[in-house]
């Protein structure tokens, strides 16, 4: 099942259970969806890839407004922020832990004979890619600013 038919199905449960926090999560998801696949350039049907793209994009932004938010003794906005990344985050791929990005990151390096900060961006390059859609891309430069430094 796509996951936009999953979105659908997700938005009638949630008007049915009348869930307005939820739904209104949802159907940011299902806007979100439907700008990428109608952008310029854009294939008839998304790929898993894509999707997962724009799902992390839209947990990111959620983030970032949240913490703005917190910073600024938001609190009603920041609870609105963080309920609506709690929906999102369940069709997100399971992201990997600290460690894990850490024990990849050191295979990734130990495979490329990277010994410096110089070898950052050949590292981040492979990484990026081998760990797209389980971790965060912030969070991967760090590890390997870590260890290759």
């Amino acid at each position: 099942m796509s996951l936009t038919t999953q979105i659908d199905q997700d938005i009638k449960q949630a008007m049915l259970a009348k869930q307005p926090e939820r739904l209104q999560a949802l159907r940011s998801i299902k806007a979100a969806l439907l700008l990428a696949k109608t952008e310029k350039g854009a294939a008839e049907e998304l790929t898993q890839d894509a999707e997962i793209k724009v799902l992390q994009k839209l947990v990111k932004q959620r983030k970032e407004s949240a913490d703005i938010y917190k910073s600024q003794n938001r609190e009603d906005l920041y609870e609105i922020e963080m309920a609506e990344m709690r929906v999102i985050e369940p069709y997100l791929p399971q992201q990997m832990s600290r460690f894990e990005i850490e024990g990849a990151v050191q295979d990734i390096i130990t495979r490329l004979g990277a010994t410096s900060t110089q070898d950052m961006g050949k590292v981040m390059g492979v990484a990026s890619k081998e760990m797209a859609g389980q971790a965060d891309g912030k969070t991967i430069s760090e590890v390997v600013r870590q260890l290759l430094g």
